[in-house]
């Protein structure tokens, strides 16, 4: 498939995700943002913002060609609607990067790194496709920290025990 090709097709996966990550999103309250299930966990805040920043990867990864974990600014919400703000510009900005991509735009080297030092490198089409799994772990990761804190988990892909029709 050519890059423009699968641009457009991963605009489509993006915006099949969307719903039901925004829909999630939208129900973590603040007040439990420094909540976490065992002490090695990710803050319940830190993991909702990481689902509403990885659509803004893709744009790096177009862009930028690396990310840096050490120097990647990451927003500060203060509340869930702050969030899911935050998540749509992410998915916007994101289709705007893939709609601007040209053939042989994703043969380019892409990175992934630690202040400085290279963790992994790939191109750019491999990680982009990797996204959109990435984004649909955290996002069950962060339906299992919903489901703890007695938050009603939206339907995904199909009912979820809290979901009436």
């Amino acid at each position: 498939m050519d890059d423009i090709t699968f641009a457009k097709a991963f605009i489509g996966e993006l915006e099949a995700e969307k719903t039901a990550t925004r829909q999630c999103l939208e129900r973590i309250p603040q007040e439990l943002f420094t909540w976490k299930p065992h002490s090695r966990s990710m803050e319940l805040g830190y993991l909702s913002l990481l689902v509403a920043e990885i659509p803004k990867w893709i744009t790096h990864m177009i862009l930028n060609n690396n990310i840096d974990y050490a120097t990647f600014e990451h927003f500060k919400p203060q509340n869930s609607q702050d969030l899911v703000n935050h998540f749509d510009e992410n998915v916007e900005e994101a289709k705007i990067a893939l709609h601007s991509i040209k053939s042989g735009d994703l043969d380019g080297k892409f990175e992934l790194k630690a202040n400085g030092q290279v963790m992994f490198s790939t191109s750019k089409r491999k990680s982009i496709e990797s996204t959109i799994n990435h984004l649909v772990h955290h996002r069950g990761q962060l339906t299992v920290y919903m489901r703890l804190n007695d938050i009603s988990v939206p339907s995904i892909y199909g009912p979820s025990a809290d979901t009436t029709f």
